[in-house]
């Protein structure tokens, strides 16, 4: 990784999000400029156009599973992942200070959010669920609109970030919520990012429509003693039934690895290494 002292990092939300904290989580030791971005897609145009040195894109996650159009764009793009992050997501009501969560008559949050804490609620029917477009948004407007009685589902970051106070904590349904995260950059770009002694792969490729063709390439990756973490489909526009295919896979011995890729490219179409990396640490 080049040295630098400041990484520019575009982010879907503001800051105070859970895509902020993963950005920080995973440069400690750097200062992290956010590059906010309304959309997915806008995260890529930003590292295209040397606005932002890399992207932070959530993948997947432990309660809602794949973001499948975020597969699309990162196959699509030519862009490499240099890293990966897995994020535990809890949710927490916060106000304005002074306040007690009886006097809260009204909730903002992302959808997912609500979803995510609904039935904490069912113990307080007074209070109403808005969906909103991100949960540090929704903190942000708490706090600078001023208004008492309205609360805000978001991470403990945003109510520091926005000065507001926690009324209750951890109010997620699964404790077990994480999100993975993957870190982005553009090949060839201004910041060039490499990994030294990569445990980890993500691939995609094609396979002919032909019986058996999947469990052929699994089979290989087994024999090479590869352990595949993730696989993922996504349709092929215009050709019905078809599908891309990402691999996430793991491997203690390199040339093992680099052995088992020989093997199954004349099997696959459009065999192609979307990141080779250390695999990410789990953040509670």
């Amino acid at each position: 990784m080049k040295d630098s002292d400041t990484i520019r990092a575009a982010i879907q939300g503001i800051a105070g999000s859970f895509h902020d904290q993963a950005s920080r989580e995973y440069f400690p030791d750097r200062t992290v400029q956010l590059v906010p971005c309304e959309a997915f897609e806008d995260l890529f145009e930003a590292v295209k156009s040397g606005a932002a040195d890399v992207a932070v894109m959530a993948i997947e996650n432990t309660v809602a599973g794949s973001l499948l159009p975020n597969y699309a764009l990162l196959r699509d793009s030519g862009f490499t992942i240099f890293g990966e992050i897995f994020l535990r997501i809890s949710q927490h009501l916060m106000a304005l200070p002074g306040q007690s969560i009886d006097d809260i008559t009204e909730a903002y949050s992302h959808y997912m959010a609500i979803a995510q804490t609904r039935n904490f609620f069912r113990a307080y029917p007074g209070i109403r669920l808005i969906e909103a477009d991100d949960t540090a948004a929704s903190a942000k407007r708490v706090a600078e609109g001023g208004v008492k009685h309205q609360a805000a589902i978001a991470g403990e970051h945003a109510a520091e970030m926005y000065g507001l106070e926690i009324l209750a904590r951890c109010i997620e349904t699964n404790k077990r919520n994480f999100t993975r995260f993957l870190l982005i950059y553009k090949p060839n770009g201004v910041h060039p990012f490499k990994t030294e002694n990569p445990d980890k792969a993500s691939l995609s490729f094609t396979l002919p429509h032909e019986t058996g063709s999947l469990s052929q390439v699994l089979s290989i990756f087994s024999f090479y003693r590869i352990s595949l973490t993730k696989i993922q489909s996504i349709p092929i526009l215009g050709q019905e039934w078809e599908y891309h295919f990402l691999i996430d896979l793991t491997f203690d011995d390199p040339l093992r690895y680099k052995q088992s890729l020989d093997a199954i490219r004349p099997l696959t179409h459009e065999l192609t290494i979307l990141g080779e990396y250390i695999q990410g640490k789990q953040v509670q």
